[in-house]
């Protein structure tokens, strides 16, 4: 994995990778895969998940109905890239905290960075979020997407979490069971933050936003589990 940071993505089990580690086609298809995965998720939340067909889909991205099947099998599935892009940005920001602090001082800035609106994220974007999660309960199929994302991203922490405390790169980090445990605590926490604040009205950046539920939750875990870092 060297030169990459991987992400399996939902269903398809494509890889998302760092774009500076893609060859041109391939950037060219991740970028094809994100305005399909945008027109989607517009259409959704104008339309109704219902209401919306693949074809629908592909016509409001400007592709062909054939190429929505190159790259996804169902429309629910094409809001897989969306759902990627934030769990890698997550993953990403606890890669990139300074190397000096503990695990569960890069879980804290990577929440802080990423969830926090005008930070690592805007405004915007996270009311997306909260939109596009709400499809999420009512439909198995999406929730499926969902979670799928949510275990990929569970890895991708593991792996960084390997390189973070045993040093070298994350090809050669062995994650341990003890890694797995602290990755997938971490990844719950935040993903239960993030689902809470977007089925509620509360203002992302309020006390009851899902930075400051995320951080929360790292807390009430802190003498738990990150003796690791």
């Amino acid at each position: 994995m060297t030169g990459t940071k991987r992400m399996t993505g939902a269903s398809s089990g494509r890889t998302v990778q760092d774009p500076e580690a893609l060859s041109l086609t391939e950037r060219r298809k991740a970028a094809t895969r994100m305005e399909i995965a945008r027109a989607a998720a517009g259409l959704f939340m104008a339309d109704g998940l219902r209401a919306t067909r693949a074809e629908d889909i592909a016509r409001a991205a400007g592709v062909a109905p054939r190429t929505f099947y190159r790259y996804f099998a169902t429309k629910e599935e094409a809001l897989a890239p969306l759902f990627s892009a934030g769990a890698h940005q997550w993953a990403q920001a606890v890669r990139d905290a300074p190397a000096d602090l503990s695990v569960a001082e890069a879980l804290h800035h990577a929440v802080v960075h990423t969830l926090t609106p005008g930070v690592g994220v805007s405004a915007r974007s996270l009311e997306w979020v909260r939109a596009l999660l709400r499809l999420t309960g009512p439909n198995p199929a999406l929730t499926k997407v969902w979670a799928e994302i949510c275990q990929a991203g569970e890895q991708e922490l593991a792996e960084v979490l390997a390189a973070r405390t045993q040093g070298g790169d994350e090809a050669s980090g062995d994650i341990t069971p003890a890694l797995r445990f602290a990755a997938a605590l971490a990844s719950a926490s935040v993903r239960v933050a993030v689902e809470s604040w977007a089925a509620g009205n509360e203002s992302a950046a309020g006390p009851n936003g899902p930075a400051c539920l995320a951080v929360r939750n790292l807390e009430a875990l802190r003498d738990f589990v990150w003796e690791i870092g």
